[in-house]
Protein backbone atom coordinates (compact mmCIF):
# COMPACT_ATOMS: atom_id res chain seq x y z
CA UNK A 1 0.00 0.00 0.00
CA UNK A 2 2.75 2.55 0.56
CA UNK A 3 4.65 1.44 -2.25
CA UNK A 4 1.93 2.18 -4.37
CA UNK A 5 1.38 5.46 -2.88
CA UNK A 6 4.89 6.16 -3.55
CA UNK A 7 4.28 5.36 -6.95
CA UNK A 8 1.46 7.19 -7.48
CA UNK A 9 3.25 10.27 -6.00
CA UNK A 10 5.99 9.97 -8.31
CA UNK A 11 3.91 10.09 -11.40
CA UNK A 12 1.82 13.21 -10.54
CA UNK A 13 5.14 15.04 -9.88
CA UNK A 14 6.26 13.93 -13.31
CA UNK A 15 2.42 14.43 -14.76
CA UNK A 16 3.12 18.54 -13.07
CA UNK A 17 7.17 18.76 -14.88
CA UNK A 18 5.66 17.88 -18.31
CA UNK A 19 2.76 20.79 -17.85
CA UNK A 20 4.89 22.92 -16.68
CA UNK A 21 7.19 22.32 -19.42
CA UNK A 22 4.63 22.56 -22.26
CA UNK A 23 3.42 26.08 -20.39
CA UNK A 24 6.51 27.65 -20.95
CA UNK A 25 7.42 26.48 -24.39
CA UNK A 26 8.65 28.70 -27.41
CA UNK A 27 8.26 27.88 -30.72
CA UNK A 28 11.44 27.71 -32.88
CA UNK A 29 12.87 30.63 -35.10
CA UNK A 30 12.39 30.50 -38.93
CA UNK A 31 16.10 30.31 -40.26
CA UNK A 32 16.96 33.58 -42.10
CA UNK A 33 20.30 32.74 -42.84
CA UNK A 34 23.21 30.68 -42.12
CA UNK A 35 26.62 31.50 -41.92
CA UNK A 36 28.83 29.52 -44.37
CA UNK A 37 31.67 27.17 -43.12
CA UNK A 38 35.12 27.72 -44.14
CA UNK A 39 36.56 24.88 -45.89
CA UNK A 40 39.42 23.37 -44.72
CA UNK A 41 42.52 24.86 -45.82
CA UNK A 42 45.50 22.67 -47.15
CA UNK A 43 48.91 23.60 -47.49
CA UNK A 44 50.07 25.08 -50.65
CA UNK A 45 52.15 21.98 -51.27
CA UNK A 46 49.71 19.55 -50.50
CA UNK A 47 47.20 21.60 -53.63
CA UNK A 48 50.16 20.45 -55.64
CA UNK A 49 50.82 16.89 -54.47
CA UNK A 50 54.77 17.57 -54.33
CA UNK A 51 56.69 16.51 -51.16
CA UNK A 52 58.88 18.91 -48.96
CA UNK A 53 61.79 16.94 -50.34
CA UNK A 54 61.23 17.42 -54.35
CA UNK A 55 60.64 21.25 -53.91
CA UNK A 56 63.04 22.84 -56.76
CA UNK A 57 65.98 25.05 -54.73
CA UNK A 58 67.84 25.57 -57.56
CA UNK A 59 64.80 27.40 -59.56
CA UNK A 60 64.19 29.44 -56.50
CA UNK A 61 67.79 30.83 -56.77
CA UNK A 62 67.21 31.34 -60.21
CA UNK A 63 64.25 33.18 -59.75
CA UNK A 64 65.76 35.27 -56.78
CA UNK A 65 68.30 36.36 -59.08
CA UNK A 66 66.07 37.04 -62.11
CA UNK A 67 64.21 39.81 -59.12
CA UNK A 68 67.80 41.35 -58.03
CA UNK A 69 68.29 42.08 -61.55
CA UNK A 70 65.59 43.63 -62.56
CA UNK A 71 65.18 45.38 -59.50
CA UNK A 72 69.12 46.81 -60.23
CA UNK A 73 68.30 47.32 -63.85
CA UNK A 74 65.46 49.90 -62.33
CA UNK A 75 67.76 51.16 -60.27
CA UNK A 76 70.30 52.23 -62.88
CA UNK A 77 67.42 53.52 -65.03
CA UNK A 78 66.58 55.35 -62.36
CA UNK A 79 70.09 57.19 -61.97
CA UNK A 80 70.46 57.48 -65.28
CA UNK A 81 67.18 59.31 -65.93
CA UNK A 82 68.27 61.86 -63.00
CA UNK A 83 71.38 62.21 -64.48
CA UNK A 84 69.69 62.68 -67.73
CA UNK A 85 67.38 65.54 -66.04
CA UNK A 86 70.36 67.45 -64.50
CA UNK A 87 71.88 67.95 -67.73
CA UNK A 88 68.73 69.31 -68.66
CA UNK A 89 68.63 71.52 -65.93
CA UNK A 90 71.71 73.21 -67.07
CA UNK A 91 70.94 73.09 -70.60
CA UNK A 92 67.33 75.19 -69.32
CA UNK A 93 69.76 77.18 -67.37
CA UNK A 94 72.07 78.58 -70.32
CA UNK A 95 68.79 79.07 -72.53
CA UNK A 96 67.85 81.58 -70.22
CA UNK A 97 71.52 83.39 -70.03
CA UNK A 98 72.14 83.11 -73.99
CA UNK A 99 68.61 84.62 -74.71
CA UNK A 100 69.12 87.69 -71.59
CA UNK A 101 72.66 88.01 -72.92
CA UNK A 102 71.61 88.46 -77.04
CA UNK A 103 69.05 91.23 -75.64
CA UNK A 104 71.63 92.95 -73.89
CA UNK A 105 74.01 93.33 -76.67
CA UNK A 106 71.72 94.16 -79.09
CA UNK A 107 70.99 97.13 -76.74
CA UNK A 108 74.81 97.75 -76.96
CA UNK A 109 74.64 97.85 -80.47
CA UNK A 110 71.74 100.53 -80.54
CA UNK A 111 72.90 102.92 -77.66
CA UNK A 112 76.53 102.51 -79.10
CA UNK A 113 75.68 103.66 -82.79
CA UNK A 114 73.31 106.58 -81.49
CA UNK A 115 76.06 107.79 -79.57
CA UNK A 116 78.62 107.61 -81.68
CA UNK A 117 76.79 108.90 -84.74
CA UNK A 118 75.11 111.98 -81.92
CA UNK A 119 79.22 112.73 -80.90
CA UNK A 120 80.52 112.57 -85.12
CA UNK A 121 78.08 115.05 -85.84
CA UNK A 122 78.16 117.76 -83.04
CA UNK A 123 81.78 117.01 -83.65
CA UNK A 124 81.27 117.92 -87.42
CA UNK A 125 78.66 120.93 -86.83
CA UNK A 126 80.96 122.27 -84.33
CA UNK A 127 84.14 122.32 -86.66
CA UNK A 128 81.77 124.32 -89.53
CA UNK A 129 80.99 126.93 -86.91
CA UNK A 130 84.45 127.05 -85.95
CA UNK A 131 85.73 127.51 -89.87
CA UNK A 132 82.79 129.95 -90.61
CA UNK A 133 83.73 132.14 -87.85
CA UNK A 134 87.35 132.43 -88.06
CA UNK A 135 87.29 135.95 -89.34
CA UNK A 136 84.32 136.80 -87.06
CA UNK A 137 84.70 135.23 -83.48
CA UNK A 138 87.93 136.04 -81.23
CA UNK A 139 90.77 134.18 -80.82
CA UNK A 140 89.98 132.58 -77.89
CA UNK A 141 86.14 131.26 -78.97
CA UNK A 142 87.64 129.88 -82.19
CA UNK A 143 89.84 127.91 -79.92
CA UNK A 144 87.24 126.84 -77.82
CA UNK A 145 84.98 125.07 -80.72
CA UNK A 146 88.00 123.57 -82.19
CA UNK A 147 89.23 121.84 -79.27
CA UNK A 148 85.45 121.00 -78.39
CA UNK A 149 85.51 119.65 -81.93
CA UNK A 150 88.68 117.82 -81.88
CA UNK A 151 87.99 116.19 -78.13
CA UNK A 152 84.65 114.50 -79.69
CA UNK A 153 86.37 113.44 -82.80
CA UNK A 154 88.63 111.63 -79.85
CA UNK A 155 85.78 110.53 -78.36
CA UNK A 156 84.39 109.54 -81.22
CA UNK A 157 87.26 107.48 -82.27
CA UNK A 158 87.71 105.74 -78.70
CA UNK A 159 84.03 104.63 -79.12
CA UNK A 160 84.51 103.08 -82.58
CA UNK A 161 87.78 101.18 -82.06
CA UNK A 162 85.65 99.79 -78.96
CA UNK A 163 82.93 98.77 -80.67
CA UNK A 164 84.80 97.70 -83.79
CA UNK A 165 86.54 95.26 -81.27
CA UNK A 166 83.41 93.61 -79.68
CA UNK A 167 80.86 94.50 -82.79
CA UNK A 168 77.72 93.86 -81.20
CA UNK A 169 75.95 92.94 -83.93
CA UNK A 170 77.96 89.53 -84.47
CA UNK A 171 77.83 89.43 -80.60
CA UNK A 172 73.94 89.22 -80.69
CA UNK A 173 73.91 86.94 -83.76
CA UNK A 174 76.09 84.54 -81.77
CA UNK A 175 73.54 84.35 -79.12
CA UNK A 176 70.69 83.75 -80.74
CA UNK A 177 72.28 80.89 -82.61
CA UNK A 178 73.41 79.62 -79.17
CA UNK A 179 69.47 80.11 -77.68
CA UNK A 180 68.81 78.68 -80.92
CA UNK A 181 71.27 75.05 -80.72
CA UNK A 182 70.61 74.77 -76.60
CA UNK A 183 66.90 74.64 -77.49
CA UNK A 184 67.19 72.06 -79.77
CA UNK A 185 69.39 70.24 -77.80
CA UNK A 186 66.61 70.41 -74.56
CA UNK A 187 64.04 69.26 -77.13
CA UNK A 188 66.25 66.28 -77.88
CA UNK A 189 66.83 65.50 -73.90
CA UNK A 190 63.02 65.84 -73.48
CA UNK A 191 62.71 63.33 -76.46
CA UNK A 192 65.13 61.10 -74.99
CA UNK A 193 63.41 60.70 -71.78
CA UNK A 194 60.10 60.75 -72.97
CA UNK A 195 60.43 57.29 -75.33
CA UNK A 196 62.59 55.65 -71.94
CA UNK A 197 64.85 53.24 -71.51
CA UNK A 198 68.30 55.97 -72.02
CA UNK A 199 71.96 54.54 -71.53
CA UNK A 200 74.80 55.54 -70.01
CA UNK A 201 75.24 57.00 -74.04
CA UNK A 202 72.42 59.16 -74.27
CA UNK A 203 73.93 60.62 -70.98
CA UNK A 204 77.98 60.98 -72.11
CA UNK A 205 76.75 62.18 -75.65
CA UNK A 206 74.14 65.35 -73.86
CA UNK A 207 76.79 66.33 -71.90
CA UNK A 208 79.18 66.37 -75.08
CA UNK A 209 77.06 68.80 -76.70
CA UNK A 210 76.73 71.04 -73.80
CA UNK A 211 80.46 71.63 -73.98
CA UNK A 212 81.07 71.71 -77.62
CA UNK A 213 77.94 74.29 -77.67
CA UNK A 214 79.50 76.26 -74.69
CA UNK A 215 83.29 76.17 -76.11
CA UNK A 216 81.52 77.64 -79.66
CA UNK A 217 79.62 80.03 -78.46
CA UNK A 218 81.48 81.61 -75.21
CA UNK A 219 79.25 83.54 -72.77
CA UNK A 220 82.27 86.03 -71.31
CA UNK A 221 83.97 88.99 -73.79
CA UNK A 222 87.10 88.83 -72.04
CA UNK A 223 89.27 86.35 -72.92
CA UNK A 224 86.95 83.43 -74.57
CA UNK A 225 85.51 85.83 -76.98
CA UNK A 226 85.22 84.67 -80.51
CA UNK A 227 87.36 86.90 -83.33
CA UNK A 228 85.19 88.88 -84.94
CA UNK A 229 87.75 89.63 -87.95
CA UNK A 230 89.84 86.48 -88.30
CA UNK A 231 92.34 86.15 -91.04
CA UNK A 232 90.19 83.32 -93.39
CA UNK A 233 86.56 82.27 -92.86
CA UNK A 234 85.51 79.51 -90.86
CA UNK A 235 82.20 77.85 -90.52
CA UNK A 236 81.19 77.53 -87.14
CA UNK A 237 81.40 74.30 -85.29
CA UNK A 238 79.16 73.73 -82.66
CA UNK A 239 78.95 69.30 -82.07
CA UNK A 240 81.14 67.22 -80.52
CA UNK A 241 83.92 65.73 -82.40
CA UNK A 242 83.75 61.86 -83.86
CA UNK A 243 87.32 61.33 -84.28
CA UNK A 244 88.75 57.41 -84.29
CA UNK A 245 85.68 56.15 -85.49
CA UNK A 246 86.13 52.44 -86.97
CA UNK A 247 84.74 52.48 -90.66
CA UNK A 248 82.00 50.52 -91.70
CA UNK A 249 82.35 47.44 -93.78
CA UNK A 250 79.96 47.55 -96.46
CA UNK A 251 76.08 46.62 -95.61
CA UNK A 252 74.13 43.88 -96.92
CA UNK A 253 70.98 43.86 -98.65
CA UNK A 254 68.69 45.15 -95.73
CA UNK A 255 69.60 46.32 -91.80
CA UNK A 256 67.57 48.85 -89.56
CA UNK A 257 66.05 50.57 -92.42
CA UNK A 258 68.93 50.84 -94.49
CA UNK A 259 70.13 49.70 -97.84
CA UNK A 260 72.82 50.24 -100.34
CA UNK A 261 70.34 52.39 -102.45
CA UNK A 262 70.36 54.76 -99.45
CA UNK A 263 73.95 54.61 -98.63
CA UNK A 264 74.40 55.72 -102.07
CA UNK A 265 71.85 58.21 -101.88
CA UNK A 266 73.33 59.90 -98.55
CA UNK A 267 77.04 59.95 -100.08
CA UNK A 268 75.47 61.92 -103.33
CA UNK A 269 73.52 64.29 -100.79
CA UNK A 270 77.61 65.19 -99.05
CA UNK A 271 78.68 65.57 -102.28
CA UNK A 272 75.63 68.19 -103.77
CA UNK A 273 75.66 69.90 -100.05
CA UNK A 274 80.11 70.25 -100.68
CA UNK A 275 79.96 70.96 -104.47
CA UNK A 276 76.97 73.72 -104.32
CA UNK A 277 76.08 75.35 -100.45
CA UNK A 278 79.36 74.99 -98.66
CA UNK A 279 81.08 76.40 -101.56
CA UNK A 280 78.00 79.33 -101.56
CA UNK A 281 78.52 80.34 -98.00
CA UNK A 282 82.16 80.13 -97.92
CA UNK A 283 82.35 82.37 -101.06
CA UNK A 284 79.73 84.76 -99.03
CA UNK A 285 81.18 84.94 -95.98
CA UNK A 286 84.24 85.77 -97.37
CA UNK A 287 82.94 88.88 -98.95
CA UNK A 288 81.15 89.62 -95.59
CA UNK A 289 84.20 89.19 -93.86
CA UNK A 290 86.04 91.74 -96.30
CA UNK A 291 83.70 94.01 -96.17
CA UNK A 292 82.87 94.33 -91.95
CA UNK A 293 86.88 94.74 -92.00
CA UNK A 294 87.32 97.62 -94.35
CA UNK A 295 84.27 99.46 -92.41
CA UNK A 296 85.83 98.45 -89.00
CA UNK A 297 88.85 100.93 -90.30
CA UNK A 298 87.71 103.02 -92.11
CA UNK A 299 85.30 104.34 -89.18
CA UNK A 300 88.09 105.09 -86.96
CA UNK A 301 90.69 106.74 -89.43
CA UNK A 302 87.93 109.25 -90.41
CA UNK A 303 87.06 110.12 -87.29
CA UNK A 304 90.90 110.50 -86.53
CA UNK A 305 91.30 112.13 -89.23
CA UNK A 306 88.60 114.64 -88.49
CA UNK A 307 90.06 114.94 -84.92
CA UNK A 308 93.22 116.07 -86.39
CA UNK A 309 92.14 118.10 -89.11
CA UNK A 310 89.56 120.44 -86.90
CA UNK A 311 92.68 121.32 -84.95
CA UNK A 312 94.16 123.33 -88.14
CA UNK A 313 90.90 125.08 -88.68
CA UNK A 314 91.47 128.92 -89.36
CA UNK A 315 95.28 128.74 -89.57
CA UNK A 316 96.35 131.02 -92.57
CA UNK A 317 93.12 131.03 -94.01
CA UNK A 318 92.99 127.43 -95.76
CA UNK A 319 89.56 126.35 -96.73
CA UNK A 320 91.77 122.78 -96.87
CA UNK A 321 91.50 122.70 -93.39
CA UNK A 322 87.85 123.16 -92.66
CA UNK A 323 87.05 121.00 -95.71
CA UNK A 324 88.81 117.82 -94.21
CA UNK A 325 87.42 117.54 -90.51
CA UNK A 326 83.38 118.61 -92.18
CA UNK A 327 84.51 115.64 -95.07
CA UNK A 328 85.94 113.30 -92.68
CA UNK A 329 83.44 113.42 -90.21
CA UNK A 330 80.65 112.83 -92.41
CA UNK A 331 81.96 109.87 -93.94
CA UNK A 332 82.29 108.60 -90.08
CA UNK A 333 78.68 108.82 -89.44
CA UNK A 334 77.74 107.28 -92.63
CA UNK A 335 80.32 104.53 -92.47
CA UNK A 336 79.22 104.10 -89.02
CA UNK A 337 75.59 103.79 -89.86
CA UNK A 338 76.31 101.25 -92.57
CA UNK A 339 78.58 98.87 -90.33
CA UNK A 340 76.21 98.84 -87.38
CA UNK A 341 73.04 100.38 -88.41
CA UNK A 342 72.87 97.57 -91.48
CA UNK A 343 74.67 94.85 -88.98
CA UNK A 344 77.39 93.68 -91.09
CA UNK A 345 78.79 91.84 -88.41
CA UNK A 346 75.39 89.92 -87.97
CA UNK A 347 75.47 88.90 -92.05
CA UNK A 348 79.07 87.39 -91.22
CA UNK A 349 77.73 85.34 -88.75
CA UNK A 350 74.62 84.49 -90.36
CA UNK A 351 76.57 83.10 -93.32
CA UNK A 352 79.59 81.24 -90.41
CA UNK A 353 76.54 79.40 -88.96
CA UNK A 354 74.61 78.40 -92.67
CA UNK A 355 77.49 77.15 -93.33
CA UNK A 356 78.48 75.93 -90.09
CA UNK A 357 74.68 74.21 -90.72
CA UNK A 358 75.75 72.46 -93.86
CA UNK A 359 79.06 71.07 -92.71
CA UNK A 360 76.94 69.80 -89.52
CA UNK A 361 74.60 68.16 -91.79
CA UNK A 362 77.75 66.30 -93.88
CA UNK A 363 79.28 65.04 -90.77
CA UNK A 364 75.96 63.50 -89.33
CA UNK A 365 75.69 61.99 -92.61
CA UNK A 366 79.56 60.56 -92.52
CA UNK A 367 79.12 59.68 -88.74
CA UNK A 368 76.53 57.83 -89.44
CA UNK A 369 77.47 55.65 -92.49
CA UNK A 370 80.79 55.19 -91.05
CA UNK A 371 79.38 53.53 -87.53
CA UNK A 372 80.29 50.20 -87.61
CA UNK A 373 77.00 48.54 -85.21
CA UNK A 374 74.55 49.13 -87.13
CA UNK A 375 71.82 48.71 -84.15
CA UNK A 376 73.25 52.08 -82.46
CA UNK A 377 72.29 53.86 -85.40
CA UNK A 378 69.21 55.84 -86.64
CA UNK A 379 66.88 54.03 -88.72
CA UNK A 380 67.52 54.38 -92.42
CA UNK A 381 64.16 55.27 -93.28
CA UNK A 382 64.15 57.66 -89.90
CA UNK A 383 67.46 59.06 -90.84
CA UNK A 384 66.42 60.05 -94.46
CA UNK A 385 63.19 61.69 -93.64
CA UNK A 386 65.16 64.08 -91.04
CA UNK A 387 67.31 64.86 -93.58
CA UNK A 388 64.78 65.65 -96.12
CA UNK A 389 63.09 68.15 -93.83
CA UNK A 390 66.47 69.63 -93.02
CA UNK A 391 67.14 70.22 -96.27
CA UNK A 392 63.79 71.62 -96.88
CA UNK A 393 62.93 69.22 -99.64
CA UNK A 394 60.56 66.22 -99.99
CA UNK A 395 61.72 62.61 -99.50
CA UNK A 396 61.08 61.95 -103.58
CA UNK A 397 62.86 65.03 -104.18
CA UNK A 398 66.19 64.17 -102.26
CA UNK A 399 66.15 60.97 -104.06
CA UNK A 400 65.51 62.59 -107.01
CA UNK A 401 69.00 65.45 -106.14
CA UNK A 402 71.10 61.76 -105.30
CA UNK A 403 69.88 60.10 -108.49
CA UNK A 404 70.55 63.58 -110.47
CA UNK A 405 74.22 64.17 -108.57
CA UNK A 406 75.14 60.59 -109.12
CA UNK A 407 74.45 60.93 -113.48
CA UNK A 408 75.98 64.61 -113.48
CA UNK A 409 72.90 66.39 -114.32
CA UNK A 410 72.72 68.68 -111.66
CA UNK A 411 71.87 71.90 -114.15
CA UNK A 412 68.46 72.51 -113.38
CA UNK A 413 68.91 71.35 -109.80
CA UNK A 414 71.53 72.82 -108.58
CA UNK A 415 69.41 76.38 -107.34
CA UNK A 416 66.50 74.11 -105.62
CA UNK A 417 68.83 72.88 -102.35
CA UNK A 418 68.59 76.13 -100.12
Amino acid sequence: MVCLQIFSATNLCSSLRSTVNAAIHIPKLPRVFSIPQLPKTKPLIDDFNVPIHHINTNQLEKNSVVLTTQSHDRNTNDIIIIKLYAVLEAVSDRVEMHHNIAQQRNNWNTLLLNSINMITLTATTLAGVASAATTTCSDSSLLALKLSSALLFSAATGLLLIINKINPSQLTEEQRNATRLFKQLQRQIRTTIAIGNPSEEDVKDAMDKVLALDKAYPLPLLGAMLEKYPAKFEPAVWWPSNKGKPQRKKMGKMNNGWSEELEMEMKEVVEVIKRKDTEDYNRLGNIALKINKSLAIAGPLLTGIAAVGSTFIGNNGSSLAAFVPLMAGSLAAAVNTFQHGGQVGMVFEMYRGSAGFFNFLETSIKSTLSEKDLAKIENGELFEMKMALKLGRSISNLRELASKSATGDMDEFASKLF
